[in-house]
């Protein structure tokens, strides 16, 4: 049998408020840039050209917005592997781009519930998400919310 690295995932009812999920710092260098390049297909050259974003006044090249939402994934932390079990769905994300970041910058993504509401099939759960850079400055903030199984009645 294959062994998971959580024996067991967590239902609605065992979330707390505040409960707080990391996820491993990330430093965004030519290799990350270009993954999202190919990924999405932007062409810009504010995201790629280093000569052209210094033409404009920025000190290296802009890091696209979706690029920087794609580090608070809540896959790349043990929130996904508590849920794996219980998940019933993705509701829905939001998020302010709060300040750019540039190629360089090294990014903190945080995840934390904020609100936790029970409805009659399953609980509606909800995590902040903040990013910020080396200088602890805040770069994005928003939330994302998802349905998760009540505990079975004994």
């Amino acid at each position: 049998m294959l062994k998971r690295k959580f024996p067991q995932s967590r239902y609605f009812e065992d979330f707390t408020l505040g409960e707080t999920f990391y996820i491993p710092s990330r430093t965004i260098g030519d290799a990350e840039v270009a993954a999202f390049r190919a990924a999405s297909g932007d062409n810009h050259p504010l995201h790629y050209d280093m000569e052209f974003a210094k033409e404009r006044g920025f000190p290296s090249i802009l890091v696209h917005p979706l690029q920087m939402l794609l580090y608070t994934t809540p896959g790349a932390s043990d929130f996904s592997y508590l849920i794996e079990d219980t998940l019933v769905t993705f509701v829905g994300q939001s998020s302010r781009f709060v300040k750019p970041v540039f190629r360089g910058d090294t990014l903190y993504p945080e995840l934390k519930v904020s609100a936790l509401e029970a409805e009659r099939a399953a609980g509606r759960i909800t995590l902040a998400t903040e990013l910020r850079n080396q200088r602890a400055e805040l770069v994005l903030e928003g939330d994302m919310t998802f349905l998760l199984k009540l505990r079975p009645e004994a």
